[in-house]
């Protein structure tokens, strides 16, 4: 691997600092428009992101691998090798894409070679095993990215690389491995007691022939895109110019900073985005801009704790963009929590300002500031414990604390966008840099009028 010096190239990161959804997608597009980048890294996570982006003109599209900058020309996607690929899902990805205007998706795209594969037989396995918890279901998103990288981390000779796809009898080898071994999983499963679809996903693990027709499915998606060596994705990384880091998910779903059981396997940090520039040789002659992105009200897609979750914003606020059918199901909408906040903030690392979607929404609904929690014990609790180490028993217990916590509010509703604004800011020590008034990179504004008011961080922008 070549180390290099990157003296001219600039990185900035977008961490949710929620349970998702809270304008990755929006955020990522606006910047790399203004900054000009030219490449989008994906670092963590895997098909399962779903981040919105709306343009002015009207078209919409739902990022879930390549890059939520696609819609600016000549802007390329990396898929970091933290990430778990869905080769097939690219391919309709991509003919998606194509329809909206962007023809020239996979051309633009590196994959690690190194990156994990998610395949139909993960995608079957995680949706049993999330049938098979009934009431206890975590939230999955039901596209296998847990299952691929529980299945890499207990029989790593069975994980399946992109760079494996290269050799389609070494890769043919590992699938069907990987199959026979989920399979054996599942033996004793009764599939017509847990779901009237789970007949169909158990059949998957059960078909001899899916394994080839499967490698025949994704081989048009190698040839557009071969596998990248960690020199093709360092140099591509060390280009003149600006590099955005698109984090997957929100830093309450980290796999070890999560309320656990609820969480993807999966981590979303400030050190995690810069592993993936030390694996590719990068030594930033500046450090990465982090910038963690907020929603003005909290939101959850699927099952999990949730204190602030007020069934009445659910009728107020509209999402057009993410349906309660499907695997996550019901999608909740809460109170800004600052206890969340600050856990968040410490759980992500040093930020260098925020970022801030759905400001409208402030007028829309009565939005309330929750400062603490009343715990099932009677106690007031501002703010969560948090452990070094990663822990999950520790993360579990903080789980069964929110199930049980009251939030306690100031009085009033948050009356102005700029209220709120003030209220996080006060509460994060961090500027927010841009907010955004809708859903359209036209709807993003510099939040300059409260520069001198943000006690911390007052680096230069983005």
């Amino acid at each position: 691997m070549t180390t290099t010096s990157a003296t001219t190239t600039r990185y900035v990161s977008l961490l949710g600092l929620g349970f998702g959804d809270c304008g990755k997608g929006l955020f990522t597009d606006h910047l790399c428009g203004e900054l000009q980048a030219h490449t989008v890294v994906r670092f963590n996570g895997g098909a399962q992101a779903g981040h919105n982006v709306v343009l002015p003109d009207g078209r919409h599209h739902t990022f879930s691998q390549f890059g939520a900058g696609s819609f600016h020309a000549g802007v390329g996607t990396v898929l970091a090798s933290p990430v778990a690929v869905h080769p097939t899902a690219l391919r309709v990805e991509a003919e998606a894409l194509r329809q909206v205007g962007v023809g020239d998706a996979f051309s633009r795209l590196l994959v690690d070679a190194r990156c994990r594969v998610t395949t139909p037989f993960h995608q079957a396995a995680g949706r049993l095993r999330e049938w098979a918890r009934g009431a206890s279901a975590h939230g999955s998103c039901g596209v296998g990215v847990g299952e691929t990288v529980r299945q890499a981390l207990a029989e790593p000779e069975l994980a399946l690389r992109y760079g494996d796809l290269k050799s389609p009898a070494r890769a043919f080898e590992k699938l069907e491995a990987s199959r026979m071994s989920l399979r054996r999983g599942f033996a004793a499963l009764d599939a017509a007691s847990l779901h009237a679809e789970a007949a169909g996903e158990l059949a998957m693990l059960e078909d001899a022939s899916l394994s080839q027709r499967w490698l025949e499915a994704a081989a048009p998606c190698l040839r557009q895109s071969p596998p990248a060596s960690a020199d093709e994705i360092g140099n591509r990384l060390s280009r003149p110019g600006t590099v955005v880091f698109e984090g997957a998910q929100g830093v309450l779903l980290d796999e070890w900073r999560g309320f656990h059981p609820h969480t993807s396997w999966s981590t979303i940090s400030t050190v995690a985005v810069e592993a993936v520039l030390r694996e590719a040789g990068i030594e930033p002659a500046m450090r990465v801009q982090h910038l963690g992105v907020l929603r003005s009200y909290l939101t959850r897609h699927g099952a999990g704790p949730f204190p602030t979750h007020d069934a009445g914003l659910d009728k107020l606020l509209a999402e057009p963009h993410n349906a309660e059918a499907g695997w996550q199901g019901v999608f909740r909408r809460g109170h800004p929590d600052a206890v969340l906040l600050r856990y968040a903030l410490a759980a992500t690392g040093p930020l260098d300002g925020l970022v801030a979607s759905h400001l409208d929404a402030v007028d829309a609904a009565p939005l309330r500031w929750c400062t603490g929690y009343r715990t099932a014990e009677g106690a007031s609790l501002d703010a969560l414990p948090f452990s070094n180490a990663p822990d999950l028993g520790h993360q579990q217990a903080l789980t069964r604390l929110l199930q049980g916590a009251q939030p306690l509010y100031e009085p009033g509703r948050i009356a102005t966008a700029d209220e709120w604004i003030e209220r996080v800011q006060a509460a994060s020590g961090l500027q927010v840099r841009y907010g955004a008034f809708g859903p359209t990179r036209r709807a993003v504004v510099r939040c300059l009028h409260h520069r001198s008011r943000s006690p911390h961080h007052d680096r230069p922008t983005p």
